[in-house]
């Protein structure tokens, strides 16, 4: 069934993947964003002329505008992607994170109740609220995330995604308002904001400057490719059980170091220097309450919506790398925004 979807920052990293995949389904998509320093609306350039596509620029944070957007377009459904998500900036200025992630959302169930309210509180509306593995915490050497496993956010950035989760399963059980929930793992791909550890990496590799990683490089994430992630997003939203949760996974567990290593012998073979590229990594001072291991048990998307990622944490950097060496026009023009080549998260003000 082809629906009438709401995405919030959109134009952002994972956002503007979920806008790019659900136009490419046939789904007519509200772009709402606010446009902040790490949105782009270059990201959904290859759709923006589709006649179901639309943009709007809104604040979260401003509840009469987003009343004004449900009444204007009526959407079927809400995909809340809108958040400040980045760790270290969040250790240098969490009250963007607290104003956005947790009044923001508030904002937005409370928009999507009371138009729910009006249209009669139909049995097909959905808000998917789309967050992030860290609410959980830290792992040891072994274990995985479940749905089950209790919150123990260690950052700000991770507690004010926790206190948002916590508010839409509240407006689910207080007033019935229809939701899905997903926790993902980190994202790496297309289009992602060169801040991030993946897109540091590589373009601090083609500038031939030294490449950081934090402490030994030892801490360990799980990589899931941004359109795979898309892809999990709507198919949650299309037959996720209505008031559960769903944890989307890359299956593709590594350590910091091993993760630059890879990404440095891909550009040795696509983009090859004077000497290997890993020459270039050096190891820093490590932030503040850093996590030593994220892992998540992906059981539940693949038993219950038989989902699975598609590509292999070696297949998804190739086509990332790639992409980068292919789109320099869309990296350069971002390197001059706030925050983006220096140190943050030291805690030091």
């Amino acid at each position: 069934m082809q629906l009438k979807i709401l995405v919030t920052g959109g134009a952002g990293f994972i956002g503007s993947a979920v806008v790019r995949h659900a136009v490419r389904q046939g789904h007519a998509v509200v772009n709402l964003d606010a446009l902040t320093y790490a949105a782009c609306l270059d990201n959904v350039a290859s759709v923006s002329n589709d006649p179901g596509y639309s943009f709007e620029q809104v604040d979260i944070r401003d509840r009469a505008a987003l009343d004004a957007v449900f009444a204007k377009h009526a959407p079927d459904a809400v995909m809340h992607l809108a958040a400040e998500s980045h760790v270290d900036r969040s250790i240098d200025g969490p009250g963007d994170f607290i104003e956005t992630n947790i009044t923001g959302t508030f904002n937005m169930l409370e928009a999507a109740r009371a138009y729910w309210e009006t249209a009669g509180r139909p049995d097909s509306f959905r808000f998917h609220h789309i967050s992030t593995d860290e609410v959980f915490g830290s792992l040891g050497a072994t274990g995985q995330f479940t749905e089950d496993t209790p919150y123990q956010p260690n950052s700000p950035y991770s507690a004010s995604k926790a206190a948002s989760d916590h508010l839409v399963r509240a407006w689910h059980e207080t007033y019935g308002l229809p939701i899905v929930m997903t926790n993902c793992s980190n994202n790496y791909g297309p289009f992602h904001f060169p801040e991030k550890l993946v897109p540091v990496v590589i373009l601090k590799a083609l500038a031939g400057q030294q490449i950081p990683i934090y402490g030994k490089g030892d801490n360990i994430r799980d990589w899931l490719y941004v359109e795979d992630h898309a892809d999990a997003l709507l198919t949650v939203l299309d037959k996720g059980q209505l008031g559960r949760s769903y944890n989307i996974g890359g299956e593709n567990e590594a350590t910091n170091l091993e993760l630059v290593q890879m990404i440095c012998k891909i550009l040795d073979e696509k983009r090859p220097a004077d000497a290997p590229y890993a020459d270039l990594i050096t190891f820093v001072a490590d932030r503040p309450g850093h996590d030593m291991r994220y892992a998540i048990d992906p059981t539940r998307m693949q038993n219950e919506l038989n989902w699975r990622p598609s590509v292999t944490l070696e297949q998804g950097l190739e086509k990332t790398v790639q992409w980068y060496l292919d789109n320099s026009d869309w990296w350069q023009a971002l390197q001059q925004r706030d925050g983006v080549g220096t140190r943050l998260g030291t805690g030091k003000s």
